[in-house]
């Protein structure tokens, strides 16, 4: 039986990760160590990792995550009152797969859909 999922995703910095993740969208620092290269952050039952890429280009990267949530109107919201940057090809919208979605990226370009479903 599946239990939980955690993604893990490259990161350049890990202070401009952590400061993104905990500093601009309410994440908050998973463990009492800090590990070297690895970084683990988490927001009610969503967990992200991230490991160490220094060589990453953020132009090339295409990690992704997509977060359901129970009330995407108010989360879009709390982005757009946190400065927060929306994807200019992710602003609040009605999909045909039956989900209403939105998405950011962080430091690194990594995509981070939000979604509902549409009931």
């Amino acid at each position: 039986m599946l239990i939980d999922v955690n993604p893990k995703l490259p990161m350049r910095n890990k202070n401009k990760t952590r400061e993104f993740y905990i500093d601009m969208l309410g994440f908050q620092e998973l463990g009492n160590h800090d590990f070297e290269g690895y970084l683990m952050v988490q927001r009610d039952n969503i967990q992200i990792h991230f490991f160490q890429y220094n060589d990453l280009d953020p132009e090339l990267n295409y990690g992704q995550v997509y977060i359901r949530v129970n009330d995407l109107e108010t989360e879009y919201k709390s982005m757009l009152n946190g400065n927060v940057t929306i994807h200019p090809n992710g602003q609040l919208d009605i999909k045909p797969w039956g989900q209403k979605e939105f998405s950011i990226l962080d430091p690194d370009n990594n995509l981070l859909t939000f979604g509902q479903p549409i009931v």
